[in-house]
Formats: C-alpha cells, structure tokens, sequence
C-alpha cells in the first residue's frame, strides 16, 4: 500500500492484445465475468490479474495495438460488460476507428449499463463479430483469406446461372416449341421471380438462419433445381408436358435458390472486413462485381457453343444445361470448405418484425396524439421513442431513406435484362458472319461481361480520379443518374438497328390480308388467271406474292391455261405457294410468315421429277418425296452445301447452292434433258444487316451499367445499417424484379412494331432519369463507419 511521502508504483501496462488471442466467448466468461464479483473489482488491474498471461510482447503488431489502447482508455473504470466490450469486440474490430472519433465513442459507450451482471445475464452476452482465431491474410496483403472463397463461390454461381439463361430463349423457341412473345414474358418472368426471392432469403438470413447458413443450404435447393431442369432437356424423356414440367419446376427451385445467394453473397463477403478496412471493403465490392462479370463472359460465350452441339438428332440443351448445373456445385463445396475462415454474424432478432412493429406503433402513435396539441417531432418515426430504442427507430429512418430512392430504379433493369431477351431476339434477323468463324445470336451477349472486365479498371483507375482530379463531385447518386441517361442513348441505338432490319424484310400480310404466289412444276409455261393477280408463269419457276383480301376461310377459283381450274383457300394473315403439277393440278402449301426462329437458314425441298427421291443436304436427309410432293422447312447451318439427290437407286451430286444466315428457301429437284438438276428459289431473304451493328449498344449500356449497378451495389451496403444490410441488399434486387415485371406488362398489353417499343422504353426511362436526379439532390449520405458504432451499442445494450 503506498504513503503520501511515497511514490504510487507504476501500474502494470494492459496487454489488450490478448484479447486478438481469446478463443471465443467461453475463454472471455472464464477469464473475465466470472471471476468479477463486485463493482470495485471491475478495474484494469483486476482485469490483468485474472487473464492467463501470454508472451505477446514479441509481436510489434500487438505492441503497437497496446500502446494506442493504452493512451485511449488509460485509468478507466468500467463495468464488466463495458470492458469486455470495449477490449474484446471494440477494440478488435474499430481501433482506427476510435482513434479517428474518440469523443463520438466515449460519448456513445458512456451510455452503457454499469450493473453487476448475475450469471444469467452474463449468458445473454453476445459474441458476434468476435473471431475464434487469428484473421488469415491474402498473400500478406490486408485482405482476409475468406474473401477468396466468397469471390470464387460468387463466380461459380454467376458462372452457373448466366450460362442458363443464355440459351433460356432459344431453349423455349425450339425446344419445348413456344413462340417468340411467349418465350420472351417466360423469360422475363424467371428473371423477376429470380429477383424476386431475394426478398426472402433476406429475412431468413437477418432474422433466424445468418447469411453463412441461409447461402448453403438455399445452394443446395439451387442444385437440386438445376439438376431437375437438366433432365427436362433431353428429349427422350416423357412428351413434351413433361418437358415443360420439369423446365417450370427446375426454373422454380432456381430461383428459390438464388433468392439465398443474392442478398447475401455480397453483403457476407462485406461482412469479412474490420471497421477501420474502407478502402480494402471498397475495391471488395469491384472485385465481386469482375467475378460475377468474369462467370457471365466465360458463360455465355461457352453454353451457346455447348447447346450447338448436336445430340438426340438437335441441338444439345442437355450439355448446355448440365455444365452451369456442375458450376453450382462446385460453387456450393468451394463456399463450405471456406466454413472455418469466415466471419459469421449471427441475427439475435427477427429484423422484419422489428422493423413492422416500429413503423406499426409509430403511425398507431401519431395518430392517436393527433388532437392532443403534443410538440410536433423531427420525423414521424420518432413517434415510437416510447416502446422502441433509438438505435432501432435510426436504423429504420436510414432504410426508408435508401428504399425511397430506389422507387424510380426498376425503369432501368426494364431496359437493362432486354439484352437477354429482345436483344438477343433481334440478333436472330442479323448476320454472324466474320469469315474465319460465325458468331450466334446468343453469344453477342457476351460483350457485356467482356467489356465489364475491361472498363472495371479504366473506370476505377482512370475515369473516376480524373473526374475528381478536374474538382468534379461525382457522387454516387449522380453517378447512378449518368448510368441511367446512358441506356437510354443504348435503346435508341437498338430501336435505329431495329429500323434497318425491318427494313429488309418483305411486307406480310396483316388484318384480312393474305399472301400468295405459284410455283410451276411443269416444263411449259403456265397461263394463271386469279383474282387481282394474272401472269405467265415459265417452266421451273415462282411467281412474285401478290396480296388478296378475303374471308377467312373462303375458297376462290383461278383458271390454268384458259383449261383447267384450281382451287385455293384464303387463311388471314398467312402466306402460301399453289403448286401447279405436271397435269395442272394445284397443291396449297404453307410459307414462313416471318423470319425463321434463329440465325440458320431454313429450306425445303419440292419434287418435279416423275419419281420419289430422297435429297440430302449436309447432314440433313429427306426421304421419299413424292413426285409433286414437297418436305417442310428444315433448319440448316449458314454455309455452301451440295445438294445430293437420289433417284431410282442412283445419287448424284446435281448442283452447289450457298444457304445464308435467316434466309428461307425452297429447292426444286427436276430434270434438264436427261439430267437431274436441282434449283434454288429464295421464299425469304438472308439477314444482310451485321451483328457488329450491336457493338455500339452494348457499348453504351455496359458503361451504364458500370455508373449505375456496381455503384448501387456498394451504395446500398454502405448506407444501411449493420443489422439490415442483407434487407437492403434484396431491396436493391427487387428493384431488378419489378423491372422484369415492366417488360411483361409491356410486352404482353402494348402491340407496338420492336423498333417503337424500343423508343418508348428509352422515352419512360428519360422520365425516370428527371425524376432520380432530382431525388438524389436532397439524399444525405450516411457513413458508413457510423453505422458500425451503432451496430456495436446495439450487441451492448
């Protein structure tokens, strides 16, 4: 015991940094709680006595920790859970933090509760955020281990499910046999539903299982869909309900399961960094955004490939559908193994309710003091201050705020997923011709991820400090607005494309129209007499169309030399050939009323020979066409093929024809003298238009959606509140949701030509883009790292 005459002896230092060395909360009750029984126990000294002594002096690292530890808190008391707070959890994760804003701190942490805790409440103590062991580092970097498994995990699942969208479309059109309107509100409708589930695995992970556990086992109903829609796609299994089955109940249980990686993925990955890393959190958010861009590249250049490839006698949807399936489970084991590196926060509440109940009794509140003449309050939700605590009624504020803003968005994913949809649709009627190789409709979407991957870097490194170098505040918000005003210079583009394309095509028949022309079998000339259309038809040749208005289902007559008389039946808004056979006699058959599905040129084979052939084009064989008779259209690659005939047992190769991108054509097989010939008649021009046209679309959408979604993606974590960040984050993919929902209504209520309903979303989306801008002008931003202090006085209190 010290005299006044004296000196006090020196206080032995505090060693904080053996709380980076506590092995979770049982090493902290054992050592800490349990042996400080009275408020005078509860000093730095008695602290230090009952810690199991370490040799930690040897690390710099800790000794420098214990230093600025030292000068913060130096002759403090504090209570036991006020210490094992500060020490333990504080301290780890926010000591930069603290010494940047001691005072808002100090002022914070005063507010704690000093009473002696009783055994039961030192139970209730949480442990969140309060690792079971040392951080492991990247390479001795400053970034955690588990943020690899995180990133990998996001690239494998983006990987898994862009590779299946990508042939979505076309797996509709031609395998299970919709039509193009159809295919597109499916679409449309999976990619909402997709955006959708969010939502809900949101809540499951704030509220009950964690983000950790609401991923993997939501993975694994991922799996289990794919799996199931890899079966629906190999054709020898059931009938074509079976197919669509299957495709609708796999489709389902994705989206299921993606509503579990969505909202959490990043906001987990977000979860792994301390405090006092905003610079190593912030170039997080764009490495998470190149791996998903990096799966979407390699995904929808591979799966198109994989689905041309020809098995069960077409296009092989199977293997397009089974890699993405194998993506996902490898996602699914490289996110488990990665189990004991990560940091889990755990819910203690049920957010939702919490959140309902505060909004509930503040509206129940104000308006039952509506009369009363009580001073009016800051903000209507601090009429629940008398049930509710302030961090949680903050909290909220905080979400209704970001929420508000993102009311006008879903007008941009409106635009922005057409890319998948009508984009990819409109590269069906253009031509993939490069020389050395042919690229396919749906692998232009590649360009997307690919020019990602190359503006991350020129966008993080160059544009964006140039623009603050020149003294511009480009926040943001305003960041976000310029990202929409760039997809609607995207849509207009895609409706000028849309233009030039339309204008290539034929005029087909509309309302009570209906298309017809002849096709002359015989090697004499035929003299044809019809309504409103007369001509003088040579031997081995097709008439121009010429358009009759009828009634549906009317029959006319036409007279054939002045001799014979034929007969053909009026279908609205149909186009016909009449086949006018070697004794006059005529044959009605149906022609492609509109440019044929995919980029393949399609063509059909009609027999003028006197005997039955078989007609094999590449790989294709068409047996047994009658004399007079003719084989439907049949889809067939772009290229130059011989065309083998075989006839009465004999085959000869009899002529060369050159079959393009889009191009609809009919091939006649007669007889020129002695000899077999076949000839080429086009019923539908090829695609002329280039692919390369898409370029500057692509170009300008990616740039927007380099402003507007990676910067929302970190906005919407940065902003919300440490409890809610996965609530913000489903938020911010509902606004994707209700933008797939725009384009179903748009596309199923307005029967507008594709390049007026291309204007009409960049016109809606120039309203909205008014509209957020001025929004953003009153948004104030929140710190981050103030969201973190209040998430820490919330795990106290």
């Amino acid at each position: 015991m010290t005299t006044p005459e004296e000196p006090a002896a020196k206080k032995k230092p505090i060693d904080f940094s053996l709380c980076l060395l506590c092995q979770g909360k049982k090493y902290i009750k054992r050592k800490v709680l349990e042996p400080l029984s009275t408020p005078q126990a509860d000093t730095y000294e008695t602290f230090l006595r009952n810690l199991t002594k370490r040799d930690t002096h040897r690390n710099p690292t800790y000794v420098a920790i214990n230093q600025r530890l030292q000068g913060l808190f130096a002759g403090d008391l504090m209570s036991r859970k006020a210490l094992w707070h500060r020490s333990c959890y504080g301290m780890l994760t926010h000591i930069q933090h603290i010494e940047r804003d001691k005072g808002r701190y100090e002022q914070a942490t005063s507010q704690m509760d000093t009473r002696v805790l009783t055994g039961a409440q030192r139970k209730t103590i949480p442990n969140d955020g309060l690792p079971t062991k040392t951080v492991s580092r990247i390479c001795g970097s400053n970034y955690p281990m588990s943020i690899a498994f995180v990133v990998v995990t996001e690239f494998c699942e983006r990987f898994s499910f862009y590779g299946m969208k990508a042939v979505l479309v076309l797996y509709f059109c031609y395998f299970l046999h919709w039509n193009p309107d159809t295919s597109t509100v499916v679409y449309h409708a999976v990619d909402s539903l997709a955006y959708f589930t969010p939502i809900l695995g949101a809540l499951v992970a704030d509220s009950w299982l964690g983000k950790f556990r609401t991923i993997l086992y939501l993975s694994i109903v991922y799996v289990i869909g794919h799996v199931v829609n890899t079966i629906g796609a190999v054709p020898v299994i059931g009938d074509a309900n079976t197919h669509t089955a299957l495709a609708i109940v796999g489709l389902v249980l994705i989206t299921l399961g993606i509503g579990g990686t969505k909202p959490c993925a990043a906001a987990f990955g977000g979860d792994q960094f301390e405090a006092h890393q905003i610079y190593e959190q912030s170039k997080f958010f764009s490495i998470f955004y190149l791996a998903i861009n990096m799966g979407s590249l390699l995904s929808t250049f591979i799966t198109p490939m994989l689905r041309d490839y020809q098995c069960f006698g077409g296009d092989c949807y199977v293997m397009a559908f089974s890699v993405p399936a194998g993506l996902m489970i490898i996602a699914l084991i490289i996110f488990r193994a990665g189990s004991p590196l990560y940091t889990k926060i755990h819910p203690k509440r049920n957010v939702l309710m919490d959140v309902s109940r505060c909004i509930g009794f503040a509206i129940k509140n104000r308006w039952k003091h509506r009369n009363d003449g009580d001073l009016p309050r800051n903000h209507w939700l601090d009429w629940a201050k008398e049930k509710h605590n302030d961090n949680l009624i903050n909290d909220v504020k905080k979400v209704l705020r970001v929420l508000l803003l993102y009311l006008p968005l879903p007008m941009f994913w409106a635009l922005f997923d057409q890319q998948g949809s009508r984009w990819t649709l409109q590269a069906t009627a253009m031509s993939g011709d490069f020389g050395t190789f042919v690229l396919k409709p749906d692998q232009m979407q590649t360009l997307n991820p690919l020019l990602i991957v190359v503006f991350i870097p020129i966008f993080d490194l160059g544009l964006y400090p140039l623009i603050k170098k020149c003294g511009i505040n480009f926040t943001p918000l305003r960041r976000m607005a310029t990202g929409m005003f760039l997809a609607v210079i995207a849509f207009i583009l895609a409706s000028l494309v849309q233009r030039s394309i339309d204008n290539t095509l034929p005029d087909f028949p509309v309302g009570n129209e209906m298309r017809l022309r002849f096709l002359n079998l015989n090697k004499e000339p035929v003299f044809i007499t019809a309504p409103n259309q007369s001509t003088l038809l040579s031997g081995i040749e097709v008439s121009n169309y010429g358009t009759h208005q009828s009634q549906d289902g009317k029959v006319f007559t036409m007279k054939l030399n002045e001799t014979a008389n034929c007969s053909a039946t009026a279908y609205h808004e149909k186009s016909f050939t009449l086949l006018i056979t070697e004794n006059l006699t005529c044959n009605q058959i149906t022609d492609l009323n509109k440019k044929p599905k995919g980029s393949k040129a399609h063509v059909r084979i009609v027999n003028a020979l006197p005997d039955v052939v078989t007609v094999k084009i590449g790989d294709m064989q068409l047996e047994n066409i009658p004399s007079g008779g003719y084989k439907v259209y049949q889809p067939v690659e772009h290229g130059i093929y011989d065309i083998n005939v075989t006839s009465q047992g004999e085959t000869k190769i009899v002529s060369t024809q050159s079959l393009d991108f889009g191009g609809a054509y009919t091939i006649v097989t007669h007889k020129v003298g002695i000899l077999v010939d076949a000839k080429l008649f086009i019923d539908l021009p090829p695609n002329t238009v280039h692919i390369t046209w898409q370029i500057p679309q692509y170009f300008v959408m990616t740039a927007g959606e380099m402003m507007f979604s990676m910067t929302g993606l970190e906005f919407s974590y940065t902003q919300a509140p440490k409890s809610m960040k996965s609530v913000l984050q489903a938020g911010w993919l509902l606004t994707v949701a209700f933008g797939n929902v725009i384009v179903l209504f748009i596309a199923a209520t307005a029967p507008l030509a594709q390049w007026l309903e291309f204007l009409l979303f960049a016109l809606l989306l120039f309203v909205v883009f008014i509209i957020f801008s001025i929004m953003a002008i009153f948004y104030v931003y929140v710190d981050s790292a103030e969201n973190c202090v209040n998430k820490d006085l919330q795990l106290v209190q």
